[in-house]
């Protein structure tokens, strides 16, 4: 048999529910082989059809989703037509989600990680691949971030795409300088402070109080609820768009750098992100 790889074939950018940390954003890359016969082109598969079939099946199956453990104790699961209400108790507290059932995927698994999402996906993607391929291996792996990361959660409602789904996360890292310097200080004390963070938006918020808040909202794909503690939300004024999001930061941290030209750079998951100036780049 041949064997195919691709590397970084995507990034499954997701958020789950972890019976320690409560809800998680996360950005896993994929790699992928493919053991097989040679095909009638001399080809175990030919790439276009591997971004085409195998990314598309990937990104449908997980990306943008939460991902919630179907068989743990934590979880409790209510079905109401095309809505999905969960309920998962954590050691952060209880975790509560309604959205549609497009939203949400049931890993069979007591805990969400790679092994398991790779898991899930491998007879997924089988399915969909010719008979010549007899061996698929999927490994999802985290970027090398060389300084501070966070995990963050968000939604957003105006978003035409999966990103209006109302828990989706990525980890990402974040880069701060203050008159041009790397300022690890700051990149360490925005990861410390955003670790494992629901990022809401004010104008979302719909009840609050004894130590929980709630978020809801309607988006094209329906209706969307969420509420969790609030040890661990942070709240803009604006959506939590990754642009938002780096403006944000600017804004937070420019009083402890009175005076100072403060640039930050978010990552949004992997390889891509915003950059905000305070002040603005003189022309």
């Amino acid at each position: 048999m041949s064997c195919l790889f691709v590397d970084h074939l995507t990034v499954i950018d997701c958020a789950y529910l972890d019976a320690a940390r409560g809800l998680v954003g996360e950005s896993w890359i994929v790699d992928l082989e493919l053991e097989g016969d040679l095909d009638d082109q001399s080809m175990v598969l030919d790439f276009s059809a591997v971004k085409k079939t195998i990314k598309a099946t990937i990104d449908d199956s997980v990306d943008h989703r939460l991902l919630a453990p179907a068989a743990a104790a934590e979880l409790q699961l209510t079905r109401d037509q095309d809505q999905l209400h969960l309920i998962f108790r954590s050691d952060i507290g209880a975790i509560e989600h309604v959205s549609p059932a497009v939203a949400v995927t049931l890993v069979d698994t007591t805990e969400i990680d790679a092994a398991s999402v790779a898991a899930h996906l491998r007879p997924l993607l089988m399915q969909r691949l010719p008979a010549n391929v007899r061996r698929l291996r999927l490994t999802l792996r985290n970027e090398h971030i060389d300084g501070a990361y966070y995990h963050y959660v968000h939604g957003l409602k105006k978003h035409r795409g999966a990103c209006q789904r109302i828990a989706h996360g990525h980890r990402s890292g974040i880069e701060i300088r203050v008159d041009g310097e790397r300022d690890s200080a700051l990149e360490r004390l925005i990861a410390g402070r955003w670790l494992d963070i629901y990022l809401g938006t004010r104008e979302d918020i719909v009840a609050r109080g004894n130590g929980r808040i709630r978020f809801a909202y309607r988006a094209e794909e329906g209706h969307f609820q969420l509420a969790l503690p609030e040890t661990h939300v942070d709240l803009l004024d604006t959506d939590s768009t990754v642009e938002e999001i780096a403006a944000h930061l600017v804004r937070q941290l420019a009083p402890l750098r009175p005076g100072r030209s403060i640039t930050v750079r978010a990552y949004e998951g992997v390889m891509k992100g915003a950059i905000a100036q305070s002040p603005p780049p003189t022309a």
